[in-house]
């Protein structure tokens, strides 16, 4: 029997919980900037698959302010069976959509935001406003970007422009800086044109959590120059992510990924030319 994947870690006054949704099924084809051979040699020296590489795809929970904060929200029901499971790790939180207050959301691709509008075409979550910063906005909302975008992509343009119509008014556009109380947001471009990493900042602890810096983490913490073909602009994401790594290493701050392997919270430190996980030690008290 399925069980949620919830878990929760304190990070000052407030709370931090590692939502799973499921994993999306991979092809090391996706893969660019490395030869496939190579790819499946340190999938496989990561104890990963090279044949049937999995995606995981995480969301997080914030809780201790105003009202509960979601960051991203999941596949939702258009996807295939392995994902989509974010609303019962809500139930398992003991919290109904009714009681998420705000939604940020760090980039518009259909594993971040189908799980924001339900099959009947209704705001999964009636009570929250939507966060979306500005200039992902501007990539995926502008007039015309459907009928420019090509055959393949048209259909997120289209899921895009959903989530607007569906949440009207409750849509806020933000740049950089802080979009609540102790969080702000981080410009992480590349990935898409407004991909964004949200700081939580409380007490004398903060959390990054960085979005799509990383998919594979057993390929690209070793060779951060490395891509998926998701990447709108394949350059600029992998000098975002070098950037992003060696801060993090340097500053030994705490990060958290959407595509990190659950539940997705950890440091990063320098290995050699590239760099490695350092999953977080959880415990009760966490």
């Amino acid at each position: 029997m399925a069980r949620p994947g919830v878990l929760p870690w304190t990070l000052g006054d407030r709370v931090v919980v590692a939502l799973n949704d499921g994993f999306l099924a991979a092809s090391l084809g996706l893969v660019q900037g490395i030869p496939v051979d190579e790819a499946a040699c340190l999938q496989r020296d990561g104890f990963r698959s090279a044949e049937t590489p999995r995606i995981t795809v995480n969301a997080f929970l914030i809780l201790g302010g105003r009202a509960p904060v979601l960051v991203d929200a999941g596949m939702g029901s258009g996807g295939p069976a392995t994902l989509g499971h974010l609303p019962s790790a809500l139930r398992a939180c003991g919290l109904a959509p009714e009681d998420i207050g705000t939604v940020l959301v760090t980039h518009l691709h259909s594993d971040h935001i189908g799980g924001l509008v339900g099959p009947d075409g209704a705001a999964s979550f009636p009570n929250a406003e939507v966060v979306i910063p500005e200039a992902e906005a501007a990539y995926w909302l502008a007039d015309g970007a459907e009928a420019r975008a090509p055959d393949a992509a048209k259909a997120g343009f289209r899921r895009a422009v959903a989530l607007a119509a569906t949440y009207g008014d409750r849509l806020r556009r933000a740049g950089a800086g802080e979009v609540l109380p102790g969080i702000e947001a981080v410009p992480a471009p590349g990935h898409t044109p407004g991909h964004t990493a949200y700081r939580v900042q409380s007490g004398d602890r903060s959390l990054l959590i960085w979005g799509d810096v990383v998919h594979l983490p057993a390929i690209q913490f070793a060779r951060p120059e490395v891509g998926l073909t998701f990447d709108v602009d394949g350059a600029v994401a992998a000098a975002t992510r070098k950037r992003i790594l060696d801060r993090a290493a340097a500053e030994r701050s705490l990060v958290a990924g959407m595509h990190l392997d659950f539940p997705a919270l950890g440091y990063v430190r320098r290995d050699g030319a590239g760099f490695a996980w350092v999953p977080e030690q959880w415990s009760v008290a966490s």
